[in-house]
């Protein structure tokens, strides 16, 4: 994946995100707007088939979109492995990565 910042500032930010779809885009999006410091999240793909997701951030002034973007990555790297873990537990044969 590659990141090109679109607007960055205080309490904003835009990003793209090259590579990407709905699945991670709404992921991420979600897990944002759990967050109380965030004041709006969304997201844009102006061509399913050609474009590149636009992901905004905006918050409400208590920090950085930064690093509130950083510690939603944290949080769906941690809830993935749960998922990975409990789906190891469950399923009947091995899964090896």
């Amino acid at each position: 994946m590659k990141i090109n910042v679109l607007h960055q500032s205080k309490n904003e930010l835009r990003i793209e995100l090259v590579g990407e779809g709905h699945s991670f885009t709404n992921a991420l999006q979600s897990t944002l707007l759990k967050d109380d410091t965030i004041e709006f999240v969304g997201y844009n793909i102006s061509h399913p088939l050609m474009a590149h997701p636009i992901l905004f951030i905006r918050t409400k002034g208590e920090r950085r979109p930064e690093n509130a973007l950083i510690d939603a990555a944290g949080s769906l790297v941690k809830e993935l492995n749960l998922i990975k873990n409990f789906l190891k537990k469950i399923l009947i044969f091995k899964v090896t990565y």
